[in-house]
């Protein structure tokens, strides 16, 4: 049974991923100060931390970076309301396996920390999605088009990502919501559309195909 630290100093969201972990089937210990993440995380005792960035005492990027110089290579999947590219390059660059912003979806959560435990028993997976002239390095949170790099905010990288991941496959606009926004997000917004055009102008509106009446799909490269 996996050993998950869940360092959350907010009681409400860290009960709702301890009780949805164990349910899952593991094993949580929740923390709420920095100082405390990172004494648990020396011990040994735990296969992946959760952590936020926003704790007292000693913030989640120096618990991240204090756990990286001690050679502790523990699997660390930050989960923060901080979500600009800024922090989530500061966060993978300083050594974090992932990075979601929230609000969250919590079946995407657990879906991360699984890939994340059976990453130690295998050879990395890719870190960068390619298709066509677009690739997205997850590591980097990089994007390029034809060899040229385009910034992206952490929402349109999550859902440049998504669609990267299902090329050429429909995706409905409550899929694309509840994937990239979270659990909590209004159904009835027009913000997946709004982060669409944002893509189109960014990244070719070639390369994302509207299904009428559904949703969205990334065009096959003949289709570009």
């Amino acid at each position: 049974m996996s050993t998950i630290l869940i360092a959350e100093d907010e009681a409400r969201i860290a009960s709702f991923i301890e009780k949805g972990l164990r349910a899952a089937g593991m094993t949580p210990t929740v923390v709420g100060d920095g100082r405390a993440a990172y004494d648990y995380a020396m011990t040994g005792g735990f296969d992946l931390v959760v952590l936020d960035i926003g704790l007292p005492i000693m913030d989640g990027f120096t618990v991240l970076r204090q756990l990286r110089e001690a050679r502790n290579d523990i699997p660390v999947i930050i989960l923060t309301a901080r979500d600009s590219i800024t922090d989530t390059v500061a966060g993978l660059s300083g050594g974090a396996d992932d990075y979601m912003p929230k609000p969250f979806r919590f079946e995407e959560l657990v879906a991360r920390i699984r890939l994340r435990l059976r990453e130690t028993d295998r050879a990395p997976e890719a870190t960068v999605l390619r298709h066509g002239g677009l690739s997205l390095d997850l590591r980097s949170r990089r994007a390029d088009v034809d060899g040229r790099n385009v910034e992206l905010s952490a929402r349109e990288f999550a859902l440049a990502e998504t669609f990267l991941r299902n090329p050429g496959q429909v995706l409905s606009r409550e899929q694309l919501l509840s994937r990239v926004w979270g659990y909590d997000f209004d159904p009835g917004s027009n913000v997946v559309d709004v982060y669409v055009r944002y893509l189109r102008r960014k990244l070719g509106g070639e390369r994302f195909v509207t299904v009428r009446g559904v949703g969205y799909r990334l065009a096959e490269s003949d289709d570009e």
